[in-house]
């Protein structure tokens, strides 16, 4: 069995996984009600739940009922906050240590890039590799609040960048957004609860769709364009067309999305489609990403709700899935492999 450890941010998680049947467990403590009073994650803060919540979650799970299983420890090391990764190692290292177990480094986008074929593994492991062998080459979409990425999976599961945001991630203008419009901390699902009674074509926000031969996404204009619609109403007209300014501005970020994987997916060679990240639980964008792999006759496949968000779950997969991710020098970024963590005998 694999235990995977995850602490990029402001989720402290385990998860428990035997490439023999899945997951046997998950558990995570969420800090979100906490940083609501401030509006968003304050770092230090994060750091310090981490080391309060570790043990008391190790405790309170299933791992030590597992610990002679267990093969493998597998932490992530990045990319995240500074702080909280390190409070995620250590708690990662002090178990390698005092378990005898190799330690191994996993990069927490790569978790997100493997995590839409999680639920492919648990219908039939025995079948998983035959089954995986049908869908590559693979498209992925990853969405969240620090990142926005295409990538290709190919035949042989080498994980190349295709493009990237240049500014501001979705889910980043998500939030951005609905804390322009005084709506409460998460942003992003308040805008999309708000956006399911709006009118998407009630107003005209950018697209900022890249030509095709320029690999690129960018939020960073379709935010300020929301600032100076904002400014043009008074607070009265603002209430009355809130669920509209949600909608519109929901579905320029999603045609933005959809429109470069659509480039993408004309000139590539691909035989599934998938969608990762927190933002992928927003349900238009789910639709919309549907929408285009029945037009192009692939299978969409995208992460199951609870491994949409920062998860264990996916870093664990990735550590069986991946095993180059756990290496040096590979060439792509921002999925590149620092050297990897190794203890303990590795």
């Amino acid at each position: 069995m694999i235990l995977a450890i995850e602490s990029s941010c402001d989720e402290s998680a385990l998860a428990l996984f035997d490439p023999r049947r899945g997951m046997v467990g998950e558990w995570v403590h969420s800090q979100i009600a906490l940083h609501g009073e401030y509006g968003g994650v304050v770092p230090d803060l994060a750091s310090r739940e981490h080391l309060k919540n570790f043990f008391p979650l190790l405790e309170n799970s299933t791992v030590m009922a597992h610990r002679e299983d267990i093969r493998q420890i597998a932490v992530t090391y990045g990319p995240g906050l500074a702080g909280c990764l390190a409070l995620g190692g250590a708690f990662a290292k002090s178990l390698a240590l005092a378990w005898g177990v190799p330690l191994v480094g996993v990069n927490h986008l790569r978790g997100h890039a493997w995590s839409p074929f999680i639920s492919l593994h648990e219908q039939s492991p025995e079948g998983f590799d035959a089954a995986m062998s049908e869908l590559l080459p693979h498209l992925g979409l990853i969405v969240s609040g620090g990142n926005t990425i295409l990538f290709e999976i190919s035949s042989t599961r080498e994980i190349r960048v295709l493009a990237e945001t240049v500014d501001d991630a979705a889910g980043e203008a998500l939030d951005k957004g609905a804390k322009l419009l005084g709506l409460s901390y998460p942003g992003g699902p308040q805008v999309e609860l708000l956006a399911r009674s709006g009118d998407p074509g009630a107003f005209d926000f950018p697209k900022a769709i890249a030509p095709r031969n320029e690999r690129r996404f960018s939020f960073s204009g379709l935010k300020t364009s929301l600032r100076y619609r904002i400014e043009k109403l008074d607070d009265r007209e603002l209430a009355d067309s809130m669920s509209d300014i949600c909608a519109s501005y929901q579905a320029a970020v999603i045609d933005q999305l959809r429109g470069k994987t659509r480039h993408l997916l004309v000139d590539g060679q691909y035989r599934s489609l998938g969608l990762s990240g927190g933002v992928s639980n927003n349900k238009a964008l789910r639709a919309a990403m549907q929408k285009l792999a029945k037009r192009y006759r692939m299978p969409c496949l995208i992460a199951e709700p609870r491994h949409t968000g920062d998860n264990a779950a996916m870093i664990a997969f990735a550590c069986f899935t991946d095993p180059d991710g756990a290496l040096p020098d590979r060439r792509e970024a921002p999925l590149s492999i620092a050297p990897a963590l190794r203890l303990a005998g590795s």
